[in-house]
């Protein structure tokens, strides 16, 4: 008897089981309160999407090329000696419309087409014919005769090219080459280095396709020198 009392003292007391079987209840974790974005931050996300909207309406730009009179000018042949500059809208190295059917109508006109308008070491013949123009500027203008550069760059990338190399004449952008294919100097997606002379009125009196970049500028003077002298 006094065994089974001790036994009995020893044993640990019993859980009930309807307290066991009640699940823990956890205190649920509060939610930090998010923090209102600074009114710097808010200036900045402001300033990133006002950015990425301009780039956007730059790039339209860009690869906007108006042709007034449909594809039917940009799809017909090449012209040939004789034949007068057509008109299509283009836009120069500021974004501005050009009409090329109009460049010629008071003035003479030059206009030389690079491949590329850059100033990499292997492109440095885009950069040699138009300096060369450049270098010699002047005399064109004072036999009366405008003179263009033409490339299928974007504005953007010929205004920056200008500014660069201090060209002192505008430049022509011509990202779809439909200018460029109607003086048959498109190749697939590349330019043939050329230049073309117009009288005043827009007739083709000359062009040299290929040339070589300082030869170019030479030859249109010379050329329009020895009108000059025949008149």
């Amino acid at each position: 008897m006094a065994s089974d009392a001790f036994g009995a003292e020893s044993q640990a007391p019993r859980r009930s089981s309807r307290i066991s079987g009640q699940a823990k209840v956890e205190t649920p974790a509060i939610a930090k309160k998010p923090r209102n974005p600074s009114k710097a931050g808010i200036k900045r996300a402001a300033e990133d999407v006002n950015k990425v909207e301009k780039n956007k309406k730059a790039k339209a730009n860009e690869d906007e090329t108006v042709n007034e009179n449909g594809d039917d000018v940009a799809n017909a042949a090449p012209i040939d000696i004789g034949d007068i500059l057509p008109s299509m809208t283009l836009k120069n190295e500021k974004g501005e419309d050009i009409d090329t059917g109009s460049i010629a109508a008071e003035k003479g006109v030059v206009l030389f087409l690079v491949p590329k308008a850059d100033t990499r070491k292997f492109l440095a013949g885009c950069t040699t014919q138009a300096c060369g123009f450049r270098d010699i500027w002047q005399e064109f203008t004072a036999l009366d005769y405008d003179v263009y550069g033409v490339s299928a760059d974007s504005s953007t990338a010929q205004s920056k090219w200008q500014t660069k190399k201090e060209l002192p004449y505008p430049l022509i952008s011509d990202p779809k080459r439909s200018l460029i294919g109607v003086l048959g100097a498109s190749d697939g997606n590349k330019t043939k280095r050329s230049h073309f002379v117009f009288e005043k009125g827009g007739k083709l009196l000359d062009r040299k396709m290929p040339v070589k970049p300082a030869d170019s500028p030479r030859l249109a003077l010379e050329f329009i020198k020895g009108l000059k002298l025949s008149e």
